[in-house]
């Protein structure tokens, strides 16, 4: 054997071994994300076992109190009625037409269950993040620790913003439009307990993920596929997607009620773009010595 087919079969084995380690940090690295994942499993059983217990007032208090009119929310709306009688009487709700049955033999196991679930995901979320977070941690430099070290804080409490603002603003104005709407006086509203708490929970849960777009967007400007230009260059097309997000998110076709969806997503993209353009002026200090990135 000469010594060029020496030096390639030495290069190869070489080449070979690179390859089979990478291979190996590749899989040590979903093992350590099983391992993060595996313990946020574990806190949202220990919330979903936990809820159980509470099981009587989450399900009369939480889940079916915006089916109650003495719901927070509808005693606001008469509060506003009364000092500002120009909104008119139907504005304040009185009364939650439509009747909530049960069709399936366990369709109440199986609803204890699922509202369960639903409660132990909710309060695991937070955790979760917090676990992704030391998944992530180590990859990054101490600059971008530094930057993102109220990651898991902020992002948690944009989740929880949106459950609330989900929960007592989307879910009673889509419930009361969606029990009293009737196309025919001769069709009685009656919903199964399943439809119900589908509603609630894709409400609520389906917000609370909608409020973490700043978050995303801080973290696609860390990397700089978003930037606060093109941002504002879309915000015209931005506002159409919002208003379609509106309308999914509220399965109703009242105007007034998409866009009391619309709001407050309107707000945070703009805080998106705020948060987007301060990345990106320090991005310009630490490579030019200056908040704008100088004219080529």
């Amino acid at each position: 054997m000469s010594d060029n087919k020496a030096k390639d079969l030495i290069g190869a084995i070489k080449n070979k071994g690179k390859s089979l380690e990478s291979e190996m940090s590749f899989f040590d690295h979903i093992d350590v994300l099983r391992k993060h994942l595996l313990r946020a499993l574990l806190v949202i059983v220990i919330f979903t076992a936990s809820a159980f217990w509470f099981y009587d007032f989450i399900f009369n208090t939480v889940i079916m109190g915006p089916k109650s009119p003495d719901f927070w929310t509808y005693r606001m709306m008469c509060k506003l009625v009364a000092a500002f009688p120009s909104l008119g009487a139907d504005f304040c709700i009185t009364e939650i037409k439509g009747k909530i049955i049960n069709t399936e033999m366990a369709g109440q196991f199986t609803l204890q269950i699922n509202s369960c679930i639903m409660t132990g995901i909710i309060f695991g979320i937070p955790y979760l993040l917090f676990e992704l977070w030391l998944f992530i941690k180590p990859a990054l430099h101490e600059k971008e620790r530094k930057s993102a070290s109220g990651f898991v804080f902020f992002a948690s409490l944009l989740f929880l913003i949106g459950i609330m603002f989900g929960y007592f603003i989307i879910c009673p104005l889509s419930i009361n439009f969606l029990t009293n709407f009737s196309v025919s006086p001769m069709i009685e509203n009656t919903f199964t307990i399943d439809s119900y708490l589908s509603s609630v929970a894709t409400l609520t849960i389906g917000t609370g993920i909608i409020f973490e777009l700043p978050v995303v967007i801080y973290i696609l400007s860390l990397f700089g596929i978003m930037t606060p230009a093109f941002m504002r260059a879309s915000r015209r097309y931005a506002v159409v997607v919002i208003l379609i997000i509106a309308a999914v998110v509220t399965p109703t076709p009242d105007m007034m009620t998409m866009l009391v969806v619309a709001f407050p997503l309107f707000l945070l993209y703009e805080l998106s773009i705020f948060i987007s353009a301060g990345i990106e002026r320090k991005r310009n200090r630490e490579l030019y010595g200056t908040s704008t990135k100088p004219k080529e």
